[in-house]
């Protein structure tokens, strides 16, 4: 994300996307009533006289909407802003409604009346956002190959395969060094497009034979190789685990899915352990808020981008009464496993600093 300027005293930032990662954090930060301006196109009707019947030019201009809805496809990776005009030249006419597309290195200027430091603060890191990792989950039954993206992880490669038993030694050598020449092609499709710095999990032997096949094959990519770590499974299972349990923390300390993932093993934890320093729903942790107990707010992205007008509102206050008193936000993406566990608490939850006793939730009654 590269943020062209800033004037939080007049309530714009102007930001270019430069991944689909931007694009995703410009879905979490435009929200209804905000407004969007980007240049668009639109079809007018032509009043000339000698004109089609119903025949229509399409114009291309700077436009802007007052936000009514924002959707986006992760997968063909377009944002669209809905909303009505609020600003456009004459020929096209203010209050109807429009859609406004946006694309990679396409800029935009997003207007709010006030806006939440956690939204600016997620902008900020994404300008600043490092390559993404890849991370291959090897064992002697398969690979999986993922990009970490700030949404959660995108698995781009899987392949099972069955290797001759170790009582075949022949057999089993010759199959697993054709094994680990296909894991090295598609690692090396995969990297040679960002050189990104590669994580190789994986079961027993299997994973710490595969980084020397890497390094003896392939010095140029072998260099990227940061860690080499053990998870209990390969494949997709492996992926996961290894982003559920940190093993990734060495080389990805500063990525979202990684901080998020983080943070909800914490709640998991304190919340199997009956602590009394963990509160969730929205009624218990709006008391923790009043009372100053809570050290981090953690939060479903869904309950900022999807409420109610009222009840987002209603959640901007507790968040920045929570930023007042020193405590931390955490918006956790719902694309990804710690997203799908925080909604199962009702999408809200607060690690305390303090225990609050007579709140609604479980473990802090």
């Amino acid at each position: 994300m590269k943020i062209t300027e800033k004037n939080l005293a007049k309530g714009f930032m102007k930001v270019i996307p430069e991944s689909m990662d931007d694009l995703w954090h410009l879905y979490n930060v435009i929200y209804k009533d905000d407004e969007v301006y980007a240049y668009s196109s639109r079809a007018i009707k032509s009043d000339q006289e000698y004109s089609r019947p119903k025949s229509a030019e399409r114009v291309s201009a700077f436009m802007g909407v007052t936000v009514e809805s924002v959707s986006w496809d992760k997968f063909l990776g377009k944002l669209r802003v809905h909303g009505l005009i609020c600003h456009a030249p004459e020929i096209i006419p203010e209050g109807a409604h429009h859609t406004l597309s946006i694309a990679l290195n396409q800029p935009v200027t997003i207007v709010k009346k006030e806006w939440p430091r956690h939204a600016v603060d997620r902008l900020l890191r994404a300008s600043e956002a490092e390559k993404p990792l890849l991370i291959v989950a090897i064992d002697d039954e398969g690979f999986a190959i993922a990009e970490t993206k700030q949404y959660g992880v995108d698995i781009k490669v899987e392949e099972r395969i069955k290797l001759p038993g170790k009582l075949e030694a022949e057999k089993r050598s010759t199959s697993l060094k054709d094994y680990f020449n296909r894991a090295l092609n598609s690692l090396n499709q995969l990297w040679a497009t960002q050189h990104n710095l590669i994580v190789i999990v994986g079961v027993g032997f299997i994973k710490s034979d595969f980084a020397k096949f890497v390094a003896d094959h392939a010095s140029d990519l072998a260099k990227a190789v940061v860690d080499v770590k053990s998870v209990n499974n390969g494949g997709v299972s492996g992926i996961y685990e290894a982003v559920r349990s940190g093993v990734l923390l060495k080389a990805a300390a500063q990525l979202r899915i990684v901080d998020e993932t983080e943070t909800m093993e914490e709640v998991m934890k304190r919340l199997g352990k009956g602590e009394n320093t963990i509160t969730y729903g929205i009624d218990a942790v709006e008391k923790a808020v009043q009372t100053g107990a809570v050290e981090k707010l953690v939060i479903a992205d869904t309950m900022l981008r999807e409420s109610p007008e009222e009840q987002r509102l209603h959640l901007e206050t507790l968040l920045h009464e929570v930023e007042q008193r020193r405590g931390k936000i955490a918006v956790v993406s719902t694309e990804h496993e710690a997203g799908s566990k925080l909604l199962a608490l009702g999408g809200i939850a607060a690690l305390l600093r303090f225990p609050v006793y007579g709140t609604a939730s479980g473990n802090s009654t």
